[in-house]
């Protein structure tokens, strides 16, 4: 078991961060989302502490030689047991064996990263933003050495600064705040939301916007606009074009208000505009996400009971 404990004399008179503790047990990967002014100053203080090591991908890996050369050295530098062609499977990078690393993709060469960190030997791993701006492939390949992980009773820990990643990724999810840490709920059962066999009355809204304020302006939404809402602090947080607006409703309000507009409750902290779903991903068979054709390619959260009902409403099934 493995024991986080920030407190006054770790931080040593840093405001920007609460006193918190953490506990994650072997075999257990937390995650925990913040903004990033505050998850920049937790990686300080964890590294100021001297007990634990952060990867973030920003050290230098060796870019004349080839990826298999590159895995080779720390395959043997970090003593690793799991036999070398299995690692260049396991991080699907025997395509690209022979390549020299500086002609790599970033997607390889964050594979790449990921391999090494694997072979450290190192615990409790701590991870830094691992999967921000990762391809599909890529962050299936990190879901699987998660996995490897966790059959190895490795304790894991994942610093980001999007919700959805922290859901996607942790076992535990937590957020951390001014307030301190707070569970995030990651539940698939949302016993807050009504599950009514009897069809609703569809009605129909001639004229309906959404007043979010900024500043001292407020701002009206149609409602096709918006790509998605999430729930924060118990707001709604409605995204639209890559920027976030806040509401002064929850989640459940909005679920209610935009239903005939064709949005759906995908997750019990998400409301997903069904006119801007790209794709469906399966991760693995409990975890799936909705990408969003938008400018950032969003993906969000779907809850495992839900795929049945969404495969249903695009005539998959």
């Amino acid at each position: 078991m493995t024991h986080f404990t920030i407190n006054e004399e770790i931080m040593n008179s840093n405001d920007s961060l609460p006193p918190f503790t953490l506990l994650i047990e072997d075999g257990d990967t937390t995650a925990v989302y913040s903004d990033t002014e505050m998850q920049d100053e937790l990686v300080k203080v964890l590294r100021n502490n001297g007990r634990f090591t952060v990867f973030d991908q920003q050290e230098g890996l060796y870019q004349r030689i080839s990826v298999a050369a590159n895995i080779a050295f720390f395959h043997k530098w970090f003593h690793c047991e799991t036999p070398l062609p299995e690692i260049l499977v396991l991080f699907e990078l025997q395509n690209c064996a022979k390549k020299p690393l500086h002609k790599c993709t970033e997607s390889e060469v964050r594979r790449i990263y990921y391999a090494k960190y694997f072979m450290s030997g190192v615990r409790p791993l701590i991870f830094h933003e691992p999967v921000h701006g990762a391809d599909i492939r890529t962050i299936n390949t990190f879901l699987h050495m998660l996995q490897k992980l966790k059959n190895s009773q490795i304790p894991v820990l994942i610093l980001v600064s999007n919700m959805e990643h922290a859901l996607l990724l942790g076992d535990i999810a937590y957020k951390l705040g001014g307030n301190g840490i707070q569970s995030l709920v990651v539940d698939e059962e949302d016993s807050s939301v009504e599950e009514s066999t009897t069809p609703r009355a569809v009605t129909t809204t001639h004229f309906f916007k959404i007043p979010a304020k900024v500043d001292d302006k407020v701002i009206l939404f149609d409602p096709l606009e918006i790509d998605y809402i999430e729930s924060q602090d118990g707001k709604a947080m409605i995204m639209v074009n890559d920027s976030s607006y806040m509401l002064d409703s929850t989640l459940g309000e909005m679920e209610k208000k935009l239903e005939v507009y064709g949005f759906y409750r995908c997750h019990r902290s998400y409301i997903v505009n069904l006119q801007k779903v790209r794709e469906i991903i399966t991760w693995s068979k409990n975890a799936y996400s909705l990408r969003i054709d938008n400018n950032a390619q969003s993906t969000i959260p779907l809850s495992r009971t839900k795929i049945q009902d969404i495969q249903e409403k695009f005539s998959l099934k």
